[in-house]
């Protein structure tokens, strides 16, 4: 039975999910632009980067973690239970977990300390075309 590689299997979750959040946005009624037109706003963090890699991986990785728009998922899920809908919560929890999922995708994994091109996912960028030989991946 052949072994299924880890970074493949995530990268695979990845477009699921990703898909999910455009069904997720067509069903809710939100528009489907906000996709679109919040997508490059969770690339912020990366200013964390002009503090240097330790900084700047904690900031991209509180940023491209499920863990924050899921929480908002939930306050704006149990709000429009309640009947107070706030959409706004509602489609940035969505945008910010199809942002991370495409990155994913894309093999732009959580970062590592030793620089942005060094994440979980494998080395990306020049890193990736110099070590690929050493990556192993």
């Amino acid at each position: 039975m052949p072994q299924l590689n880890p970074v493949v299997a995530q990268r695979a979750e990845a477009v699921a999910v990703a898909a999910l959040a455009v069904v997720v946005t067509v069903a809710a009624g939100y528009p489907w632009w906000s996709l679109l037109a919040l997508f490059l706003v969770f690339d912020l963090s990366m200013l964390g980067y002009l503090r240097g890699p330790r900084v700047g991986a904690v900031c991209y990785n509180l940023a491209h973690s499920y863990t924050l728009p899921a929480a908002l998922g939930v306050v704006a899920v149990a709000a429009a239970a309640s009947g107070d809908r706030i959409d706004w919560l509602g489609v940035l929890a969505v945008a910010w977990a199809f942002h991370i999922a495409v990155d994913r995708a894309l093999g732009y994994g959580l970062k590592t300390g030793e620089g942005f091109e060094h994440t979980h996912l494998g080395l990306i960028g020049k890193s990736r075309r110099t070590g690929s030989a050493t990556d192993g991946r």
